[in-house]
């Protein structure tokens, strides 16, 4: 039974999409959505020098991302925001064991297209590593 539900969410089309999907599933289940926000500071580092004010402006567009998640959301379905920072696939799958979901809602792909060539897909690489199952959203 699906009662916990990660959302990891980024601003994207592809996040939007998920984000629809685990309502849904949230409604039929009577689930809580647990939305994820991961500041990737992979990419940040590549500036060598992490300002403040950059530490900041990330964590406020991270903020106004989880709010708009939050917002797509019905009332009647419970849900929470966390907001982190590191490597997106890492810290994914440390929140879903952490919080013992039953299921993640992701999207196929977020803002780092390029990455995601160079580097792999982060939601392949969940898909790949979590112990509980993945819903791939495209």
């Amino acid at each position: 039974m699906v009662k916990d539900i990660l959302v990891p969410v980024d601003g994207s089309e592809g996040s939007d999409r998920a984000i629809t999907h685990a309502i849904t599933l949230a409604e039929a289940c009577e689930a809580k959505l647990h939305f994820l926000y991961v500041a990737n500071i992979n990419q940040l580092a590549i500036n060598a020098c992490l300002s403040d004010a950059i530490l900041e402006a990330v964590t406020k567009a991270g903020n106004v991302i989880l709010e708009r998640a939050q917002q797509m959301v019905p009332s009647g379905i419970e849900t929470e925001t966390i907001s982190e920072t590191g490597s997106p696939a890492v810290v994914i799958l440390d929140v879903a064991e952490s919080l013992k979901v039953d299921l993640i809602v992701m999207g196929s792909r977020g803002l780092g297209v390029v990455k995601g060539v160079l580097l792999g897909s982060v939601s392949q690489y969940i898909v790949e590593q979590s112990d509980c199952p993945v819903l791939v959203v495209k």
